[in-house]
């Protein structure tokens, strides 16, 4: 039977409402919202379904994630927050000279691609912790909706082909070993509406379900691995496997207009976003237009003070020369703020605050319970190596890390890089108000910032603080804006001396998030979702 031929490229604009409902997922992708929903239904809490879901996202959307992902969760269990890091650490080989022994001496950091880019995996290892501690439903029943979408297949969606037909045209990810063979089965990238399997990782899947992933870090998964590194260079083994665990953490925050942002604390970049808060409560900006060039100028400005600090200080706490605490020193941001001119965009350095390809999903459910995880691959397909038989596509996290020795993000044993991928959980009077995370890259801070504020300091609803057109930071006074930004916002930003460029990858450049905010008592008024249009998602609840 031969396909519709239909044109997938044109089409009217539309717009997508809020969805309201007592127990709600909210994915970049319908089928993982719809795993997720489906253990809700079965009597599973919000962990389950966020569990059920991020597997599934696995198989639908494997050019942002996979099985050989990295996680973090902020999970609110009804009285307290708790925070999992579950990123990677580097192999026990790593070390700057192994480094520029393989990649030359004036080599400054890990590669892009291939095995010498892969940290040992964490998402399986998060969904593992989380259901041991918070989990209603049998382990192995939370994985079964994405073993059956990973044998039958599905039709390839509109935004994760683009993305997919992006990556096929690159060769440092074509010619990676295993990735042709699993990803471009006809030698090409899948087609919108054309059916994709991924057998390799049914079979992985299913033994991760049974061994409550011990499969993947001690068993038969973890040898496939090494035994695929040992034949293509890679320096990964089955110990390194075995040596890893995932870590619970204290999330950091900062208040903002009678709420309090949180983050889960480095090696992660989220304390970017409560750098930026800190530095915006020194300014009215309920006093202005939420789209007008003086509120953009002012977050934008904010958003690079932060991150010149981050870039300069963050990486595993233990390599750390000052501490989260003084990093977000109030006196600190407020004299970090003095250095903001309404008048012209600057390029800053980071301060002294010593004293003397992403997948992003969210989950809540009728008993109070709410979830707010990321998973990713890192650049999209991430590091490009794919063990065939098991359908296991790895990150490229250790891209993360420096060779500089002056760096406390300098790579070694058995450390965590700096890493992109952020959760976020907002609160009021300490009572759980929303979970929430927008993926991409270094936007996700900045997306936490201009989403949050659009809600709290200009009262947006959160689908329309989602839509909302955004703007995107790279380096010095350059910035992207999305077209729908006012033409005389963004002439507005070039007079003051910001660079505005242009873009090409909105997929990428200007993140996708969802949003889950609470109304009142989850039994009876229940919670309000939003799912961004920047990705085939959706926010479904019952």
């Amino acid at each position: 039977m031969s396909r519709t031929s239909f044109d997938w490229t044109t089409g009217y604009p539309s717009r997508r409402l809020p969805v309201f409902g007592r127990n709600i997922v909210s994915t970049s992708h319908p089928l993982a919202a719809q795993a997720g929903l489906r253990m809700l239904a079965q009597g599973g809490n919000a962990i389950d379904a966020a569990i059920a879901a991020a597997a599934a996202m696995t198989i639908v959307e494997p050019c942002s994630n996979g099985l050989g992902s990295d996680a973090f969760a902020i999970v609110w269990d009804g009285s307290t927050l708790h925070g999992l890091n579950a990123s990677g650490c580097a192999p026990a080989a790593w070390t700057p000279e192994y480094f520029r022994a393989r990649h030359g001496a004036d080599a400054k950091a890990p590669p892009k691609r291939g095995w010498d880019s892969v940290t040992v995996p964490g998402a399986v290892s998060a969904w593992a912790a989380l259901s041991a501690k918070f989990g209603k439903l049998p382990f192995e029943e939370l994985l079964q909706p994405a073993i059956d979408i990973a044998e039958r297949g599905y039709a390839v969606p509109v935004v994760v082909q683009q993305k997919w037909g992006w990556a096929a045209e690159l060769p440092e990810l074509t010619t990676q070993p295993g990735f042709a063979e699993v990803f471009l089965p006809h030698g090409r990238a899948p087609q919108v509406g054309e059916l994709f399997r991924l057998p390799g990782a049914a079979r992985t899947l299913r033994l991760i379900a049974q061994t409550r992933g011990e499969a993947f870090y001690r068993g038969e998964i973890a040898a496939a691995a090494e035994a695929h590194a040992r034949a293509h260079g890679g320096a990964m083994r089955a110990s390194d496997f075995a040596a890893y665990a995932p870590r619970w953490v204290e999330p950091i925050a900062q208040d903002y207009l009678g709420h309090r942002l949180h983050e889960i604390p480095p090696n992660g970049q989220g304390i970017a976003a409560l750098i930026a808060l800190g530095i915006l409560k020194q300014f009215d900006l309920q006093g202005l237009a939420p789209d007008s060039t003086a509120a953009q100028h002012l977050q934008i400005e904010a958003m690079k003070l932060a991150f010149a600090d981050v870039y300069r200080y963050v990486a595993e706490p233990a390599s750390m020369e000052v501490t989260p605490a003084q990093m977000l020193d109030a006196g600190y941001l407020a004299q970090r703020a003095t250095l903001i001119d309404p008048k012209r965009a600057q390029d800053f350095g980071a301060g002294n605050p010593v004293k003397g390809g992403t997948i992003y999903l969210t989950a809540a459910d009728e008993r109070g319970m709410m979830v707010s995880f990321i998973q990713s691959n890192y650049m999209g397909f991430g590091s490009g190596v794919v063990v065939p038989e098991y359908g296991l596509s790895l990150q490229n996290r250790g891209h993360g890390f420096t060779l500089d020795a002056k760096s406390p993000n300098l790579v070694a044993p058995g450390k965590r890089p700096f890493h992109t991928i952020i959760p976020a959980f907002l609160t009021k009077d300490g009572a759980p108000q929303m979970s929430f995370g927008v993926m991409g890259g270094n936007m996700q801070p900045q997306g936490h910032l201009q989403t949050l504020v659009r809600m709290l300091a200009f009262g947006q609803q959160p689908q329309a603080a989602c839509d909302a057109p955004r703007w995107r930071f790279n380096q010095g006074r350059s910035i992207n804006v999305e077209p729908e930004m006012p033409a005389a916002t963004v002439q507005g930003l070039r007079d003051l001396g910001h660079q505005v460029e242009n873009f090409q990858d909105s997929y990428q450049d200007f993140g996708a998030g969802q949003f889950i905010w609470r109304l009142g008592d989850p039994a009876v008024e229940g919670y309000v979702a939003a799912s961004d249009p920047r990705r085939d998602g959706l926010a479904a609840a019952f």
